[in-house]
């Protein structure tokens, strides 16, 4: 039978005009006259114009919770040293397990909740298959896609374990529970039906779930947890960056106290400061490295990653700016940690291994021999980059010791080969049996020409002049300072006093040294006390380190005193046994530090979640990369370019900041219901198009668009964060919760609706399990596999021990296979849903 009707002089397509009343509020024109090839590629086209939408304005709905969970309130913790008897500690007031599984969960499932929602309320209160196909469908992408690009996304051999292993367990449990659940519904307790007390109990199982992973997360009936104490049950006492505090007991003696974020980012602003003082990074870029850098050293909860995914899918403000590439080896090199400070000093400059170059210098500045001896060894050492082969010229320079006279003149070039660190070379010394005061000469460092490019890849280190004393006599010498004064600058970190060995250099000596405070104080200016400085045989230099405590306030240049004491090893005092250290302000770099914190600061609320006002929400919205337009890439362009219009409408929402995030909680959420009406119009009428049932719809093109920001969030997080909680530990909570709320309350409407209703006798609510029974029970078989694999790999040596990351052929193969499963559960559902196979249940 023809699917065309002539009506009056038009030829309608009766596929066309029956898919054209599928949708709610589409289509708003008639399109029935229009190629069926015509009216899916729009549809496909829309369908995704609106994904990109329901994620921006997501964005603003997580900006929304990030500032309902983060309320905090101030409460007095008794404290003897603190003024008044008493200190205010600020408190959180959601517990993060609960603020995860519930406002957090909505957030990121408030999609496929509302889809099922909206659905089922549109379609006059009877099942339809978009809503609860694409909840399934989600859960299935979420826990075997995104565990799978989890798992092989951290580089080997780093790991990322689980660190809430008890929450894990209930909600991984509940992942597969709600869907069995969900089964037993359809197919078991009441087949094809959905009484009133099993939409009621399915609908109740997310406040139990968010009360039982509470426990779990507070240990009730498992045994004491050994963590910082709490005010209340649910408030978790912490500071601004996120650090618990101990607020009862005794703190053990020696403890450190928790750094403030005010001293974090003085310490990392000091930091950079050496870098752009020594004209190696320009001031806004090391700003940029600054706020980069906190933001992977703080743990994030998974909305802030999936909100920085859903501006990199839009082109907009990204919570982590861009480093650039030229400096990025100055990122990687920059601690954050605290017991992890840079140590510099004058005369050296960091060449740390996997560096863009080969640095090569001389192991020593100076070394001596005896003339007798015949020849002098000279060490050189490379470090930097070691996977190439490079070549250094080495050639020497007369001083008081003459060439040919006093030693064998040298000139050559030295290669070190690939993966080679050291190498050694010999000069000829001249015996010419009279006697005559010690004489020296120079050996010089050079990269020779070279007409390729391979001498771009390297560079020579500060050691690259070595002075050679040839000594005349077998006495151990003298040992002595170089000097009676030493100035340094605070900002260095470490005093390098150098001590000199004269008149002698044979065997092993040593001497011992020992501070002493004169205006500054050891322990609070410097680290000093004693110690003893061993000399090597022929070894003339070497230097008594002395670490230096940077000040944040303003003072007087200081000083204290180091002097040398009893000799070993046949050696004796020189002239100059006492020297004088003092330690002065360094007033550029002071300055340095100071701009480089100010543009920290004011560039850290650039990268905040919320505007905080509604000018700055439109400036955001109508500007690339919300106005930082250097760090702006093709692509950011486009993709603003694309989602420009949604931009400016969802601007007009409140910000996050006024009224504790509430107006923007609710009129985002409503803004939400309403897109997701379009994309149930769009997916269905598409779906109808090119010939596919609701079902395959729902779990391939819904369930992807409405996963993309999680999947990118996910990424993320597992690469940002030291656990794997935010990544896939959290997957299991969302997926249940979908379930939960996305059927419990649906079927909770339609149930009572159809129990009220007095023009049937028929009062029940009708829910073909059909194809949806079938994918629940392929899924649940599927998600209990791939969470068994993650236990085993938690727990096996292959691999890792963790969840995520591991050996690289064990990580990868657990990837893979964790994505088959997901093409496995798609192609199953959809030869069912197609009538290829026919479901046992």
């Amino acid at each position: 039978m023809s699917s065309e009707v002539v009506v009056g002089n038009v030829t309608v397509d009766l596929t066309n005009y029956t898919c054209s009343y599928k949708g709610l509020l589409l289509p708003v024109v008639s399109e029935y006259t229009w190629s069926i090839e015509a009216r899916a590629f729009i549809y496909l086209l829309g369908l995704l114009w609106i994904f990109m939408a329901v994620a921006i304005i997501a964005d603003v709905f997580m900006c929304s919770i990030e500032r309902i969970t983060s309320k905090t309130t101030k409460i007095r913790i008794a404290d003897p040293d603190a003024e008044g008897g008493y200190r205010e500690m600020d408190v959180r007031v959601w517990n993060n397990t609960v603020a995860n599984l519930s406002l957090l969960a909505l957030g990121t499932s408030a999609p496929e909740i509302l889809l099922s929602v909206i659905e089922t309320v549109g379609n006059n209160f009877k099942a339809g298959d978009l809503g609860p196909g694409t909840i399934v469908g989600s859960a299935a992408f979420n826990l075997l896609v995104i565990s799978g690009i989890c798992v092989m996304s951290i580089p080997s051999p780093d790991i990322r374990r689980i660190a809430e292993i008890k929450v894990f367990f209930v909600t991984g449990f509940t992942c597969i529970f709600a869907y069995v659940w969900m089964a037993i519904v359809l197919m078991v307790s009441s087949p094809n039906v959905v009484e009133i007390w099993e939409a009621v109990v399915t609908l109740l199982m997310f406040p139990l779930l968010i009360l039982v992973a509470y426990l779990a997360d507070r240990n009730f009936c498992i045994g004491k947890k050994d963590q910082p104490s709490e005010g209340m049950v649910g408030f978790a006492l912490e500071n601004k960056d996120s650090r618990k505090y101990t607020v009862s007991g005794d703190a053990e003696e020696g403890t450190p106290k928790p750094e403030t974020e005010e001293e974090r980012l003085r310490r990392l602003a000091r930091e950079l400061g050496h870098e752009v003082r020594d004209g190696d990074l320009p001031e806004d870029e090391a700003a940029k490295i600054a706020i980069a850098k906190i933001n992977e050293n703080t743990s994030h909860d998974r909305g802030w990653y999936r909100i920085n995914a859903t501006r990199m899918l839009t082109g907009g403000r990204k919570l982590v700016p861009r480093v650039t590439n030229t400096f990025q080896e100055i990122y990687d090199n920059v601690k954050l940690s605290g017991d992890e400070k840079a140590k510099r000093d004058p005369s050296s400059k960091d060449h740390s291994a996997g560096g863009t170059k080969a640095v090569v210098e001389f192991t020593a500045a100076a070394v001596s021999v005896l003339e007798n001896e015949g020849k002098v060894r000279i060490g050189l050492r490379r470090c930097g980059r070691k996977d190439i082969a490079c070549t250094v010229h080495v050639e020497t320079i007369n001083g008081t010791a003459l060439a040919e006279e006093d030693y064998k003149s040298f000139s050559e070039d030295v290669t070190f080969s690939k993966n080679e660190e050291l190498r050694q070379i010999f000069i000829e010394i001249v015996d010419d049996f009279e006697w005559e005061p010690d004489e020296f000469f120079f050996v010089k460092l050079s990269i020779p020409p070279q007409e390729d490019r391979s001498h771009e890849h390297i560079a020579i280190g500060n050691v690259s002049i070595n002075q050679v004393t040839i000594i005349n006599d077998d006495e151990p010498g003298k040992i002595e300072f170089a000097k009676p004064s030493l100035v340094v600058k605070e900002s260095y970190y470490t005093a390098r006093i150098p001590v000199q060995r004269v008149n002698g250099c044979d065997g092993h000596v040593s001497v011992k040294w020992a501070t002493s405070d004169i205006t500054a104080k050891e322990g609070i200016d410097f680290k000093g006390k004693e110690g003893i400085l061993l000399f090597d045989n022929q070894e003339i230099n070497k230097t008594i380190d002395i670490p230096l405590f940077e000040s944040n306030k303003k003072e007087r240049d200081e000083c204290f005193a180091i002097e040398l004491g009893e000799t070993d090893g046949g050696a004796e005092l020189g002239k100059i046994k006492k020297t004088i250290v003092t330690i002065v302000n360094d007033d550029e770099f002071d300055g340095i530090v100071s701009r480089l914190l100010n543009m920290t600061k004011a560039n850290i609320g650039g990268v905040a979640l919320e505007s905080s006002s509604w000018v700055q929400q439109f400036k955001d919205a109508m500007n690339v990369n919300g106005g930082d337009i250097d760090s702006a890439s093709f692509l950011d362009y486009l993709l603003h370019f694309f989602t420009f219009g949604w931009k400016i409408i969802f601007a007009l929402v409140p910000p996050a900041k006024y009224l504790g995030g509430w107006p923007c909680f609710l009129l985002s959420l409503g803004v939400i219901g309403f897109l997701t009406t379009i994309i149930n119009d769009l997916a269905g009428t598409f779906g109808c198009l090119i010939g596919l049932p609701d079902a395959i719809t729902a779990i391939t093109f819904v369930a992807l668009g409405t996963s993309m920001p999680d999947t990118f969030a996910s990424k993320t997080a597992a690469l940002m964060e030291k656990t794997a909680d935010s990544s896939v530990g959290n997957v299991n909570g969302s997926n249940s919760v979908n379930v939960f709320l996305g059927l419990g309350l649906p079927w909770v409407i339609a149930s009572i609706y159809w129990a009220v209703q007095t023009h049937t006798e028929d009062k029940v609510f009708h829910y073909p399990a059909g194809s949806l029974g079938f994918s629940v029970v392929v899924y649940s078989v599927c998600a209990c596999v791939a969470l068994s694999l993650l236990l085993v790999r938690r727990y096996v040596p292959l691999f890792g021990r963790a969840e995520l990351g591991g050996p690289q052929g064990p990580k990868v193969a657990c990837g893979i296979f964790l994505i088959s499963l997901w093409v496995l559960y798609v192609l199953l559902s959809s030869l069912q849903a197609t009538g290829t196979i026919k479901s046992p249940f």
